[in-house]
Formats: C-alpha cells, structure tokens, sequence
C-alpha cells in the first residue's frame, strides 16, 4: 500500500525478543523504515529464541513473525568505532527503542540525556521490566515471571485451581503496543514544538493496567479475586458468564438476565433466582447450567439463544475457526519468503487505512543484511 502514515520515518531498533520489536513491527506495518541494530555475533536474542522448535534457516520462526518488514545493521556498541557510526545514524533518526535493563545504555553513553544533545527530535522510547527504580529494577524482565507478581494469574481458571498464566506473551505484546502509543504521542507533539521526548513503560505497569477494571474494584471493595469455582470466565461477573460444555462441544455464554436466560434454554431451576443473585448465588447459578446445558449440543443451544438476542457463541479451536467465512473476509494471512527460501505464513497487520488491508510480506532480515547501503546512505 502507498503513503503509509509513518511513510518517511526512521526508526531505530536497539530492542530484542519481544516487547520492543513487536512495536517495531506495527511501526513498520504503517510505514516506518524500521533498522534493527544488532550484535555482530548473534544478534537479537529472539533469533535463537524456538516456539515448538521451529526455525526458518538460522533464525526462529518467532523472530520471523515480529521482524519482518525491517532491516538490519550489526554494531558492536561497546566498540569506539562502531559507536560513532551508530551516533550518525541517531543524528538522522527519528525514533529509537530499546528494551534493555536499567542502567545499559547508559553504560554505552546511548541514554536519552547523552543522545538527545546528538538529536533533539529524537522520540527516545524504552521499556523495562519494573521500572527504572525500585527494588525490583534489576529482575529478569520475562513475561511469566510479570503474569506471577501481577495477580493475573489469579484471574484465569476456576476457584480451586492453582494459578492459571495466559498461554501467550501478553505482557511483552500489550507493552509494545504501548510503546507505539507513545511513541505516536511524542511525534506529534514534537510535530507542533520540534522538542523530542523521552518514553518510558514497563512490563509491569502494562499488566497492571491490562487489570484495571479489576484493581479499581479491588481498591475501593479491598477484596481479593475471586473466581468461580466452575466455568470462570471473569472472576468479577456474575453468573452465567463463562464457558460451558455441552453435549458434543464447549459454549460461551456472556452477560444476560438470569430469567431470560432460563426461560431460553427451557432450564425452570434459574427462575428461581432473581437477577441480584447473579454475584451473591453465583457458583450455584454457574452449576446448573453446568450439568443443564451437557443434555444437547452447541448447535441447539446456539438456535435458541440467538434467536433471542441473547450473546452466545461456539468455542472453536483454529481449525474450526480458519474455515469459518467470518475469519476468511478479515484476509489475517499474509505469506513471506525468508532468505533461504523458504515461505512463511504468518499474519497481517489488523489496521486498515482509509479502508485498505495492509500487506507487508518483506520478510524479516538476516544478520546485518543491510550494513553496506545503510552505512552508504547515512554515514558520509
């Protein structure tokens, strides 16, 4: 697609895994040219970083799947030469990222204080895992290990189950969506004062905020999580909200009134609870629909419910779900072609602009791809 929004703007990389370069990526999906500085020898850990052990020649899949659509140039930043040829490259910047613990780059002298005299423009945005004070600002940034201190696990699963983490990186990626965030913000503030700004977010203030419905109601009740003790869905709901097993399949129910809800799926034992029960009769409510709702299939349940209007869908794995034309007419896939060759399906940018799907099929670089025309364009 033409005239991408961030068309023209220069983002530097200093961040690796998953935090920092998937922001990266959603920059680079709207336009940014986004330039991966690396280590000479083995570059951004997440090329060695496997998800069920797969790899696209020397790299893993998982770092095809947030770097694609960049560049890459390799500098040692604690070599003196090397160092200056990256200033050059900050001088023309517009964005730098880096997801290094407190205190690295200022070991190197590529803190905001020291590189905002090199570029003033400069939107300097880092992350971190607990912030850049504390006791805790030298821990191991790792999503689990947030998902843990946070509370969150405390939000998935049933009432009697040991702590449930998310099946997926949801730290890293709500942090780098958050980094883009404020990264937009700065540019346009610097677009009406020409000043540059400096970013900070991290890991843990991102979870923290992913709850904040929840820990607004913690800190004005001063109560504790509590889940369902069967069919959890959010564990501050009321009933019926949750997943249910029905006779050949699973079924998610949402929000609805008790009674409306009895009356569509024939079930006379919810008309006993008024529609104030929800919270204080909630685990009774959640165990008749339990053991009602296995006596037929998700298909009946399905016809009943939404031909009241009520909010229920089929749970689908993602085979079932890929073949559904709703998934299809949303085009998620895209396929790249790494540098050996080999095709990579992965998905797509989830923005349109002005009512374009956006394409960016440019796979993910090899180490220091781009070191000879980078140091061409910007180091003269």
């Amino acid at each position: 697609m033409s005239h991408l929004p961030l068309t023209g703007l220069v983002v530097l990389e200093f961040s690796q895994y998953l935090s920092g370069p998937s922001a990266g990526l959603r920059l680079a999906d709207l336009g940014a040219r986004v330039i991966k500085i690396e280590r000479p020898k083995g570059g951004d850990a997440g090329r060695k970083l496997a998800i069920k052990n797969l790899w696209a020649g020397d790299d893993s899949l998982l770092f095809h799947t947030i770097n694609r659509n960049k560049e890459s140039f390799t500098a040692d930043l604690k070599n003196p030469d090397d160092l200056i040829v990256v200033k050059k490259l900050i001088e023309k910047a517009d964005v730098l990222t880096h997801n290094f613990r407190p205190g690295i780059m200022e070991k190197v002298g590529l803190d905001y204080a020291s590189v905002k005299s090199i570029n003033s423009r400069l939107v300097y945005a880092e992350i971190s895992g607990y912030g850049k004070e504390g006791p805790w600002k030298n821990k191991p940034g790792q999503d689990l290990l947030l998902q843990a201190v946070t509370g969150l696990a405390y939000t998935t699963g049933n009432g009697t189950d040991a702590p449930v983490p998310f099946g997926l990186s949801i730290a890293d990626y709500l942090c780098g969506a958050q980094m883009v965030q404020g990264i937009l913000a700065a540019l346009i503030r610097r677009q009406k004062t020409n000043q540059g700004t400096l970013v900070s977010m991290s890991l843990m203030e991102s979870l923290l905020d992913f709850q904040f419905e929840f820990l607004t109601t913690y800190y004005n009740s001063k109560q504790d999580i509590k889940r369902s003790q069967v069919n959890n869905g959010n564990p501050m709901l009321g009933a019926p909200y949750g997943i249910y097993k029905t006779a050949n399949g699973y079924i998610a129910i949402a929000m609805m009134d008790i009674h409306v809800l009895g009356n569509a799926v024939d079930c006379a034992a919810l008309l006993q609870y008024a529609q104030k029960n929800v919270f204080v009769n909630r685990d009774e409510i959640k165990g008749i629909l339990h053991h009602h709702l296995q006596s037929q299939t998700t298909q009946y349940w399905l016809e009943k419910l939404q031909s009241k209007d009520l909010w229920a869908m089929e749970v689908l794995d993602w085979n079932r779900m890929v073949a559904t034309e709703a998934y299809q007419k949303l085009q998620l896939e895209q396929v790249i072609t790494a540098a050996n060759g080999q095709a990579i399906t992965t998905t797509t940018c989830p923005i349109r602009i002005n009512g374009q799907k956006i394409f960016a099929t440019k796979a993910a670089p090899a180490l220091g791809a781009n070191n000879s025309n980078i140091r061409s364009e910007f180091i003269k």
